[in-house]
């Protein structure tokens, strides 16, 4: 699986509407054969910055060049609603899923 997470600084002007601005981004990438998930979560301490965690089945999946989100030109519609160049971390890893959490698990 490739597995990426980035943050977003989001300009404070923006970021309560970052959800919708980012939506199309969003649907496009979910809909991508190979999207295992594509997640946005808001920073508890920065209420301007978003945190992207995403997953693609393979390297062929998560290639941006063969991807629809590159027709919908997030390079171009994304920027001028950013405070800076979002960072980003990108691993392949071996597994498919999720994994439990053990030292919180659930005993019903």
């Amino acid at each position: 699986m490739i597995f990426i997470t980035a943050k977003f600084r989001i300009r404070p002007e923006d970021a309560d509407r970052w959800p919708d601005i980012s939506r199309d981004f969003t649907q496009a990438t979910r809909g991508e054969p190979g999207c295992l998930w594509f997640d946005w979560s808001r920073s508890l301490d920065d209420p301007n910055e978003y945190v992207l965690v995403e997953a693609f089945r393979d390297d062929e999946a998560g290639a941006p060049t063969s991807s629809p989100r590159i027709s919908r030109r997030p390079s171009k519609n994304l920027p001028p609603h950013l405070a800076e160049t979002p960072r980003i971390v990108n691993a392949k890893i071996d597994q498919d899923d999720w994994s439990e959490l053990g030292e919180l698990a659930v005993h019903r």
